[in-house]
C-alpha cells in the first residue's frame, strides 16, 4: 500500500529523516514508534503527502506523491483518513455533523444516505445514539472513537493514527486498540498507528518501526522486535533509565542544534 524510499528531510540542523526506507503492508497494522524528536510526526507529515520531503520517494496507491500535483494528492488524499492526536472535532457542531462534515464536502450524497452512514459509523465505534451531543459533553475516549467515525466515513484504504491512545486511561486505551484492530479487519483497510505506548502497540501491530533520531533502528513483527539484542531497542522497549538513549544529553544536543549561535550566547 505503501513503500517510502530514500527520505530525507531536515530542519536547519536536525535530520529528522535520514534516509529513511521501509513499506506499510496492504491491510496489516504497522506501528511506528519512538521517543519525543525521533522523527515519528514528521514521516507521518511525509507519507500523507502534508510536507515534501528533501529528497526521496513516497508511494501511496501505486503514485510517487513528492511528484503528484497539487490535484491529483487532493484526490489521493481521499482515499486516507486520519485520527488525529487530540481528536481535532469541531466544537460547534455536534457528533452527527462532525462525521458528516467530510461526505458533505468531497460528495454529493443525499441527506437521507449521510444519516445512515454515519448511524452506522457510530455503530461501529460504539457511539449509537449520540448524534446529537456536543464534543464538549464527551469524555477523552469518546472524542477519540468519534474522531475515528469521522476517519472511516469515507471509506478510505488506509488510516493513519497519531498517537490514539495519548492521554487516555488505561481501558480507554484498550478499547481504542481493539477498534483500530477490528476494523483494520473488518474493512480489509491499511493502519499506520504513530504512538510511543508499547504496551498497546505490542497488542495491535503485525508489525512495528522504531525510529531514533531520524533513522530505523529495528522493524520487523512484535516478536522480532522483542527478542532484539539492538541495546538501543531493549532500552527503549523496556523503559529502562539505563543504556545507551542518554535522555539529557540526547535532549541536550537537540535542543542546542535549534538554537541559533546568538540564542546560545544568551
Amino acid at each position: 500500500m505503501i513503500r517510502v524510499e530514500n527520505l530525507v528531510k531536515t530542519y536547519g540542523k536536525i535530520v529528522a529523516c535520514n534516509n529513511v526506507s521501509c513499506r506499510f503492508e496492504e491491510k496489516k497494522v504497522t506501528v511506528i514508534l519512538g521517543g519525543s524528536g525521533s522523527g515519528k510526526s514528521t514521516l507521518l507529515r511525509q507519507i500523507t503527502g502534508l510536507e515534501k520531503p528533501d529528497s526521496g520517494s513516497v508511494f501511496f496507491d501505486g503514485m510517487d506523491l513528492t511528484r503528484a500535483t497539487k490535484k491529483t494528492l487532493y484526490e489521493k488524499r481521499k482515499k486516507m483518513g486520519m485520527l488525529f492526536q487530540g481528536s481535532a472535532l469541531f466544537n460547534y457542531l455536534d457528533i452527527y455533523e462532525n462525521i458528516a462534515f467530510p461526505l458533505r464536502e468531497h460528495t454529493r450524497i443525499a441527506d437521507n444516505v449521510i444519516k445512515n452512514i454515519v448511524t452506522m459509523k457510530l455503530e461501529m465505534v460504539g457511539l449509537r445514539g449520540t448524534e446529537h451531543l456536543m464534543p464538549s459533553q464527551l469524555s477523552g475516549g469518546m472524542m477519540k472513537r468519534v474522531g475515528l467515525a469521522r476517519a472511516i466515513v469515507m471509506d478510505p484504504k488506509v488510516i493513519f493514527y497519531d498517537e490514539p491512545t495519548s492521554g487516555l486511561d488505561p481501558i480507554s486505551t484498550g478499547v481504542i486498540g481493539k477498534l483500530i484492530k477490528d476494523l483494520n479487519t473488518k474493512l480489509g483497510i491499511t493502519s499506520v498507528v504513530v504512538s510511543h505506548d508499547i504496551t498497546s502497540s505490542f497488542k495491535i501491530a503485525d508489525k512495528i518501526i522504531i525510529l531514533y533520531y531520524g533513522d530505523i533502528i529495528a522493524q520487523g513483527t512484535v516478536a522480532e522486535i522483542q527478542n532484539s539484542t539492538d541495546e538501543r531497542v531493549v532500552q527503549f522497549i523496556t523503559g529502562s533509565p539505563e543504556g545507551p538513549i542518554a535522555f539529557t544529553r540526547s535532549d541536550t544536543s537537540y535542543i542546542d542544534a535549534l538554537l541559533t549561535d546568538n540564542e546560545k550566547a544568551t
